[in-house]
């Protein structure tokens, strides 16, 4: 089931914390909420997830509209917020069949899905322990675990990695691969490194607004950084090597980063090895090096939210 935001705007006192904005997710991919703290993420999860109503703009989960299916909506998906809302005296599988029911799963089917939960979200070995007892990237795995047992088409994470540990949070980004290989998902983080490799997609709120969307490697060639190498060139002093490289048009910026080694930044779409190999053959210098640097999400991330 796609998801298809349009001009979503909503204010709290004045202040729009979701500021008319549009996206799509595809149904098989996972589509990542990035931004700072107070740009907007969890807000625009509140209103995914039907807690809050827009002031303006629409939400479609298919071919449900929030403003006319909305109980529909909330049958077809899960929702995990930031602060996991769990009973802690519960034991884990009891807390499952307890949320089974109130998601109205037919009795016959509600014990295969507690159990299919358990498996999928690694929670054999702690499935008769009370919640309390267990770590938090255990009680993160039960609220992934509450959020999918009706099957829902679409699930919705709101920072669910928040205070983990690097295991814990391997353990997370496996179910949520998994889970996103059939179903719709959308999760919000402020951690970079944790959207890179979980999320098929990345979106970037600052200030209420989307301010960068697409893959990371759209996000790279859509940066006004251009493109960036690490050069080496042998066969003069560098004063002679650092002078003869800037009368080169394509290199918008360069630094020495040691003896005879440079990392230069070039125009995108610009084919800067022949210009340069060109310009050795002319000065009878030799290439020791030209590698690209690839652009990273931080970057990108802070390039397109420290004007905001």
């Amino acid at each position: 089931m796609d998801v298809i935001v349009d001009k979503l705007t909503k204010s709290f006192e004045g202040h729009k914390a979701v500021d008319s904005i549009s996206f799509k997710a595809k149904r098989g991919e996972v589509l990542g909420l990035l931004g700072p703290n107070g740009a907007g993420k969890t807000t625009t999860m509140k209103i995914l997830s039907g807690y809050l109503l827009p002031e303006r703009g629409n939400i479609n989960f298919g071919d449900y509209s929030i403003w006319k299916q909305a109980g529909k909506i909330k049958k077809v998906i899960g929702y995990l917020p930031e602060h996991n809302p769990l009973y802690p005296e519960m034991n884990v599988i009891d807390f499952l069949f307890f949320i089974g029911k109130l998601q109205d799963i037919p009795k016959y089917k509600i014990t295969a899905r507690v159990l299919d939960m358990i498996r999928l979200c690694g929670l054999d070995n702690e499935k008769h322990k009370k919640i309390h007892e267990l770590s938090k990237g255990y009680r993160q795995r039960v609220g992934i675990a509450q959020a999918l047992i009706h099957d829902p088409e679409v699930v919705i994470l709101d920072e669910p990695t928040t205070g983990l540990d690097p295991n814990q949070i391997f353990a997370i980004r496996k179910i949520i691969k998994t889970i996103g290989e059939d179903k719709t998902v959308i999760l919000s983080s402020h951690i970079l490194s944790e959207i890179e490799t979980t999320c098929d997609q990345v979106m970037i709120m600052s200030n209420g607004k989307i301010v960068a969307n697409g893959t990371t490697s759209e996000l790279r060639r859509k940066s006004d950084a251009g493109y960036s190498f690490k050069l080496g060139i042998k066969g003069d002093d560098i004063p002679v090597i650092h002078d003869a490289l800037c009368t080169l048009p394509e290199i918008l910026h360069m630094e020495i980063t040691q003896e005879q080694n440079f990392e230069i930044q070039c125009k995108p779409d610009v084919e800067i090895g022949r210009t340069i190999f060109d310009l050795c053959r002319e000065h009878d210098w030799y290439i020791s090096e030209l590698t690209p640097v690839q652009t990273r999400l931080e970057d990108i991330f802070r390039k397109v939210t420290q004007n905001e």
